[in-house]
C-alpha cells in the first residue's frame, strides 16, 4: 500500500497512468486521487496521485500516515456514490467555511502543513443487458450503444455476428460475464419467446433494474406465470413492466421508449445521490501524526 510515486523525467508517473488505463479497460471501479495543493511543510507535492480500489488498496502517494487513511476512506465513498470531492486536511481548527463538494478535516499533526486532495471515482460506464434477439432487442442494442452505455446482448446460441453493435454477446442466459451490478439494467425483449426464463435469469442479480417489454396483458400473464413458478412478490415487484409505458408503436420507437426510461430513472437515481451528499461536511481526525 502507498509508495512514493516514481515520475519519468516528464513528471507523469507511467506506472500509474498505465494502471488507470488497465482497470479503463478491464471495467474496474477505481478512484484517481490528486494532491492539487500543499502548505508545507507536507512530504506530497502538487500532482502526486494515487489509485485507490474497491478493496482499499492504495498505489501511489498521497502523504504519509495522516492524508493516506482520509483519502481511502472518502475514495471508498466516492465509488458508494460516485461522485467527485475534495479533500482538506489542515492543522487544528485553523479553517473556516467549507465549500459545496468538499470533505474538510482538522486535525493534530505536529507537521503543521495542509493539503487539499481531489478524489475522482473513474466508474465503468452504466450496463444495459437486452435479452432477446426480437428487432427491439437489437434497436435497444444499437441505440443504448451510440448513448454511452456498455451493452450486452443475451440470447441462447447467439454469436458474435449476430450482434454486431453489442459490446458483448453472450449464448446463455448466463448474465454472470456481464457482471451485472447496481449501474446496470436488464431488458428482456424476448417478445413470448421464453420470457420466464429470462426474467429469472435477470432477476438473479439483485442490483440489476429489470425491465420487461411487453403489452400490458401479456406482461401480467407472464408475471404470474413467474408466481405459479415460486417467485416471490417482493422479486416480483422489481419488474417494471410493460418496458417503455403502454404506447404501441414501430419495433424501433418501442426500443427508443425502452430506452428513455432507462435513462430518466438513472437520471433521478443519480440526482437523488447528489442531493444527499451535497452539504459540505467537517470532520475531526485527531489521530493522525503527519503529512
Amino acid at each position: 500500500m502507498g509508495g512514493a510515486a516514481r515520475r519519468g523525467g516528464d513528471g507523469i508517473d507511467h506506472e500509474l497512468v498505465a494502471l488507470i488505463a488497465e482497470h479503463a479497460t478491464a471495467g474496474t471501479p477505481c478512484v484517481v486521487a490528486t494532491v492539487v495543493r500543499c502548505e508545507p511543510p507536507t512530504s506530497a507535492h502538487p500532482g502526486d496521485k494515487a489509485v485507490i480500489t474497491a478493496d482499499g488498496r492504495m498505489r501511489g502517494w498521497v502523504g504519509g500516515s495522516c492524508s493516506e487513511p482520509l483519502v481511502r476512506s472518502e475514495a471508498l465513498r466516492a465509488l458508494e456514490d460516485g461522485l467527485p470531492r475534495l479533500v482538506s486536511i489542515w492543522p487544528g481548527a485553523r479553517r473556516s467555511g467549507v465549500r459545496a463538494g468538499e470533505v474538510a478535516f482538522g486535525t493534530s499533526c505536529p507537521s503543521g502543513g495542509a493539503l487539499e486532495i481531489f478524489v475522482e471515482p473513474q466508474l465503468p460506464r452504466p450496463l444495459l443487458a437486452v435479452i432477446g434477439a426480437s428487432p427491439v432487442a437489437r434497436a435497444l442494442v444499437r441505440l443504448a450503444g451510440v448513448a454511452g452505455y456498455r451493452t450486452a446482448a443475451v440470447h441462447p446460441g447467439a454469436r458474435r455476428e449476430d450482434f454486431p453493435d453489442a459490446g458483448m454477446v453472450l449464448g446463455t442466459l448466463d448474465l454472470s460475464a456481464a457482471a451485472p451490478g447496481r449501474d446496470c439494467w436488464v431488458v428482456v425483449a424476448t417478445m413470448g419467446h421464453y420470457d420466464e426464463e429470462a426474467l429469472e435469469a435477470a432477476l438473479g442479480f439483485p442490483d440489476a433494474r429489470v425491465a420487461l417489454v411487453a403489452s400490458a396483458r401479456r406482461a401480467a400473464a407472464v408475471l404470474d406465470r413467474l408466481r405459479a413458478r415460486g417467485v416471490g412478490e417482493a422479486t416480483i415487484d422489481r419488474v417494471r413492466a410493460p418496458a417503455g409505458g403502454r404506447r404501441a408503436g414501430s419495433q424501433a420507437e418501442i426500443a427508443v421508449l425502452a430506452l428513455a426510461e432507462v435513462i430518466t430513472e438513472r437520471e433521478e437515481q443519480q440526482r437523488t445521490v447528489r442531493e444527499q451528499v451535497a452539504a459540505p461536511k467537517t470532520a475531526a481526525n485527531g489521530g493522525c501524526h503527519c503529512h
